[in-house]
């Protein structure tokens, strides 16, 4: 009876692993076949992510496409620069060239000049390169079509528009203190138009309603950029407006309102200056000297620049501005009225270091 249990199971036992050894076999087989089927075909070939190397066959072809037909300009000193490798990207962006360059002769009826060698070329060159040119040619559409959406609702194709706001809350601390914490604001709009792509047209139109702090003594240290106005009732009306532009190597300011020295001469000061806006320094003393705040209004003003090499830039400034330039009655008038002349040469020393001498 033992003798026929132990039978038994051992024939249990040589079933059981006879089965496990099949269900092995057939996870293996299985396995094996979805490496075969399904690994080289997500593999992405090394060529595709290589840069395209001088030595490459594929570079040569490009190259010689490029001699023949000019379908690249090339760098700005005009050479088309061969001894460095290129990115697929980079290279497929000269092969469309070279194929628009070709259609375009074939377009003309000169397709005489256009050989059944090359045609073979860049019909092989297309084919290596499909994605790269089908992503570089989606990406130009995409541009195109951006640039046209751009150009239809631009705001003008001569004038840029630059805009600031201040809110400003404001007090002063001191003996003899007699002002109130306020909160004021100014706004600038300032058109800047271009005809010739050299010269700016300003049309500045202003709000605000910052009045300076009186201190005591009658100082006008509690002057802020941003209180130079004389709006104080958020009306708005055409703060500035000016006009640059060059002849020769000078530069030609003129002005017919709200011009000041410091619009067409070297302040000195270029990390404080920045034309009574907001981002500069908060008083008027400190954003340049004040001997350019002497006069203003309409006038002209002139930088000639002369002598000089390399860093050394050496120049004149000269202006004329008068305050009642637009009053013609008597003691008024842009010559009998009040007005203020200023010369100043500037002597630029490198980048680094400007020195100047104002009269």
């Amino acid at each position: 009876m033992q003798t026929e249990q132990l039978k038994v199971n051992q024939q249990l036992v040589a079933q059981v692993q006879t089965d496990e050894s099949n269900v092995l076999e057939q996870v293996n087989k299985y396995s094996s076949e979805a490496n075969n089927q399904n690994s080289l075909s997500q593999v992405t070939s090394v060529s595709q992510f290589s840069d395209v190397q001088p030595t490459d066959w594929a570079f040569q072809a490009l190259q010689s496409l490029v001699e023949r037909y000019g379908c690249i300009a090339g760098y700005p000193n005009g050479t088309y620069r061969g001894n460095r490798a290129l990115t697929r990207y980079e290279f497929a962006a000269g092969l469309n060239a070279c194929l628009d360059r070709v259609n375009e002769l074939i377009a003309t009826a000169t397709a005489n000049l256009v050989t059944k060698q090359d045609l073979a070329t860049l019909q092989r060159l297309q084919e290596e390169f499909s994605a790269e040119l089908a992503t570089l040619r989606g990406r130009v559409d995409s541009l195109e079509v951006r640039t046209a959406e751009l150009e239809a609702n631009q705001f003008s194709t001569t004038t840029k528009l630059v805009g600031e706001a201040i809110f400003a809350v404001t007090d002063n601390f001191g003996s003899g203190d007699n002002n109130n914490t306020v909160f004021q604001n100014r706004v600038r709009l300032d058109f800047q138009s271009s005809f010739t792509g050299q010269d700016t047209l300003h049309t500045r139109i202003a709000a605000g309603n910052a009045n300076a702090l009186a201190l005591p003594g009658g100082t006008a240290e509690g002057l802020q950029t941003f209180n130079l106005s004389p709006s104080v009732d958020n009306s708005t009306f055409i703060d500035w407006l000016s006009y640059y532009f060059p002849i020769g190597n000078s530069q030609v300011y003129l002005a017919a309102t709200g011009g000041i020295h410091s619009d067409y001469v070297p302040t000195v000061n270029p990390y404080f200056e920045d034309f009574d806006g907001g981002n500069g320094a908060l008083s008027t003393f400190a954003s340049e000297s004040p001997i350019y705040r002497i006069g203003g209004g309409a006038g002209v003003g002139f930088n000639l620049a002369f002598g000089g090499g390399g860093t050394f830039k050496p120049s004149l400034t000269f202006g004329y501005l008068a305050s009642e330039a637009n009053n013609p009655s008597p003691g008024s008038g842009l010559f009998e009225g009040n007005y203020a002349a200023l010369g100043q040469l500037n002597l630029n020393v490198g980048d680094r270091l400007t020195l100047a001498a104002t009269y």
